[in-house]
């Protein structure tokens, strides 16, 4: 069967819909003017901070790769590294001179089983099968040239559903649905087993528990999942169990329509938009959005042009003005929370948080009144002020 036929068609459509972006073929531009220069140097950083297991030293997990490289179709001279980390942790490395790097952390490797390890290499192997090194997402997100708001919401959800494709390569070298549970229940928990025995059931009923809560999905999870480049390990297996189920993996033909509209709906619990909804709860949370931009980019110094150039993303071209009553809007902004807080969860005034501190670092910096005004605005949607500082010291993870 063809691997590309499992790829996510919302990875699919959201890659090509980037690719055209001008920002990101900006990055892409500078990234290949620095391999020409040689400036980069991929496999000498990894040669001198990492340790490479030839066949000799790791014989299984060469054959593993062998074996996962045949059944994805893939002919490409491959290097394995291992980097000591506490953390379960793997990465695939763009290639560099037609060979392509796998990391792994000490201890997956130390901690993890064969089958589990398979599919821990068949989803970093499924991150080159379908290209997603070509949208450059750590080196957009960390750049000193912040992207707009649209892009970064467009470059996190891609990366999602880039996870959910990742996940089913893996899925498919593995063909263990256990193992690969137990290996995101791993990866979700940092256990190792020894102190929890596993349950698919009990792991999944996670997902359940966040549908069922009323207009709050996913509140009980750790705050700042939220805004990570990856889903839930719930949801991701949850959408593992639907590609199990799906006549793709059955006998090769697939609706992948019907699939992936399934894990849409699953993939809907980490994105509750609110920027293009209806409710009246979105309305609410535009309406905060709108106040409280102003009233971050005033905090110093008036509102600079950078400052104007990302309010008007969000709102639209001349939604800023002249004519807009400044002082009125920054005092309505209590009286604006206290409606958000009357109709949303917190997972969605996170997001308004969110979206409102890349107001401030509009011009690549946010003085101390921004982030002051910033965390009063957290406090009073009760929002830890600590949110405001994993904003902004956050950094996109290996995967």
């Amino acid at each position: 069967m063809d691997p590309h036929k499992f790829r996510s068609q919302h990875d699919l459509e959201l890659y090509e819909q980037l690719l055209k972006d001008r920002d990101v073929q900006n990055v892409n531009e500078q990234i290949q003017r620095q391999v020409e220069k040689g400036n980069l140097g991929v496999r000498r950083r990894l040669l001198s901070t990492s340790v490479r297991l030839s066949p000799t030293m790791a014989p299984d997990l060469h054959k593993t790769a062998t074996e996962c490289q045949e059944k994805l179709s893939l002919d490409i001279p491959l290097e394995l590294y291992v980097f000591p980390s506490p953390s379960y942790n793997a990465a695939c490395v763009k290639p560099e001179a037609g060979r392509l790097f796998i990391m792994f952390s000490s201890s997956i490797l130390e901690a993890f089983t064969a089958e589990e390890i398979r599919f821990v290499m068949g989803h970093e192997l499924g991150h080159h099968l379908f290209n997603h090194h070509d949208i450059p997402i750590g080196y957009i997100l960390r750049g000193q040239n912040r992207p707009n708001p649209r892009l970064a919401l467009t470059l996190t959800s891609w990366s999602r559903y880039a996870e959910i494709s990742a996940d089913r390569a893996g899925a498919f070298c593995a063909y263990d649905l256990p193992a690969v549970a137990h290996a995101l229940f791993k990866l979700a928990s940092g256990l190792s087993g020894q102190y929890a025995e596993f349950s698919v059931d009990d792991f999944l009923r996670q997902v359940d528990e966040m549908q069922s809560e009323d207009n709050a999905p996913g509140q009980g999870a750790p705050t700042e999942d939220w805004f990570l480049t990856h889903p839930f390990s719930p949801l991701r297996v949850k959408a593992l169990r639907l590609f199990f189920e799906a006549e793709l993996m059955q006998s090769g033909n697939a609706d992948l329509d019907q699939l992936d509209l399934g894990v849409e709906g699953l993939m809907a619990l980490m994105e509750p938009s609110y920027l293009e909804g209806k409710t009246d709860a979105a309305e609410a949370m535009r309406r905060l959005l709108f106040a409280g931009a102003i009233a971050v980019a005033n905090a110093s110094s008036g509102i600079s042009p950078g400052e104007i150039e990302v309010f008007e993303e969000f709102f639209g071209k001349a939604s800023f003005s002249s004519k807009l009553n400044i002082e009125q809007l920054v005092k309505e902004v209590p009286e604006r929370i206290e409606q958000v807080k009357s109709l949303s969860s917190i997972p969605q005034r996170m997001q308004v948080v969110r979206d409102l501190c890349s107001v401030s670092r509009a011009d690549n910096h946010t003085t101390e009144a921004e982030r002051q005004v910033l965390c009063d605005i957290a406090t009073a949607l009760e929002i830890s002020s600590v949110f405001v500082d994993k904003l902004f010291d956050c950094e996109p993870e290996l995967d």
